[in-house]
């Protein structure tokens, strides 16, 4: 299934994509796609219903993010061995774990909204995987079974806030409308190999990231097993897997966003997101 949330932003209900890539409203049979919907027993009677017979919603209706009320939005740091050569750094001997604030998640195709400060927006293509139950201390075998399905995330950075003065990922990572997520939640029965998927970004139509989950250093089961034993991961919470090559600041020169342009980006099955990029003032040049 491709489970979303559409409507403005704050007021989104439960959806699901038909056969024909068509919303259906699930507002009748379920709140919305929060932690306790996201469970396995919670999934296995959605996907009993007809669901030609759901209401259909208007094509021109606004995607919000397809998960709410995220608790943790966990991201792993230079886990594609291509994208650590161009940072001029050696691949991490165990994944380099940082958090990004849930207050910047925002819909797959709103605009993304430059800081005020900002001098070095970025842009990161990344395989988001969503937990659909509790897990604890969970050995790699059983990892996959904890996972409630997989989207497009664009991990957004400000880098000078990231590297510079005192540093911090999580300072340069979180700004509102950072996190855009989606467009769906595509449950893992569609989803052969989370390890063998294209994913690809573009700003102003020029192709800058063009990789594949393959090239991944740690990949997902190890990922669950070793961040449960540090915290458990909650239903809801989405893990951001690291990106491949071709960020701005592994450019020569380094390239950052600007207001005015926009971005597109898209994993194979995940579906797309397009971001207009705006400045903390709202203007757009």
């Amino acid at each position: 299934m491709k489970l979303v949330r559409f409507g403005p932003s704050g007021q989104e209900k439960p959806g699901v994509l038909d056969s024909q890539g068509r919303v259906r409203d699930l507002a009748g049979h379920i709140s919305d796609w929060t932690s306790s919907s996201l469970a396995p027993s919670s999934l296995e009677q959605v996907n009993k219903l007809d669901i030609r017979a759901l209401p259909l919603v208007g094509q021109d209706v606004r995607l919000g993010p397809p998960v709410a009320n995220v608790g943790k939005f966990v991201c792993i740091g230079l886990n594609y061995s291509d994208h650590a050569a161009e940072s001029g750094m050696a691949g991490p001997a165990e994944p380099v774990v940082f958090m990004k604030a849930t207050s910047a998640i925002s819909g797959p195709n709103d605009d993304v909204v430059l800081p005020r400060g900002s001098t070095k927006g970025d842009w990161e293509v990344e395989l988001g995987v969503v937990i659909g139950k509790h897990a604890k201390y969970v050995t790699e075998e059983e990892a996959l079974s904890h996972v409630a399905g997989y989207c497009v995330v664009n991990d957004l950075s400000e880098r000078a806030f990231q590297l510079e003065g005192t540093g911090q990922w999580v300072k340069g990572k979180s700004a509102d409308t950072f996190g855009p997520i989606g467009p769906w939640l595509v449950t893992p029965n569609e989803v052969p190999d989370p390890h063998a998927l294209h994913l690809w970004l573009e700003v102003d139509g020029h192709r800058y990231q063009n990789g594949n989950t393959r090239t991944m250093i740690f990949r997902i089961p190890f990922l669950i097993a070793y961040l449960s034993r540090f915290m458990s991961l909650q239903p809801g919470d989405i893990i951001s897997t690291g990106t491949p090559p071709g960020v701005g600041l592994g450019l020569k020169p380094p390239t950052y966003l600007r207001a005015g342009q926009r971005i597109r980006l898209g994993i194979e099955g995940l579906g797309q997101q397009e971001q207009k990029v705006v400045a903390e003032n709202g203007l757009t040049k």
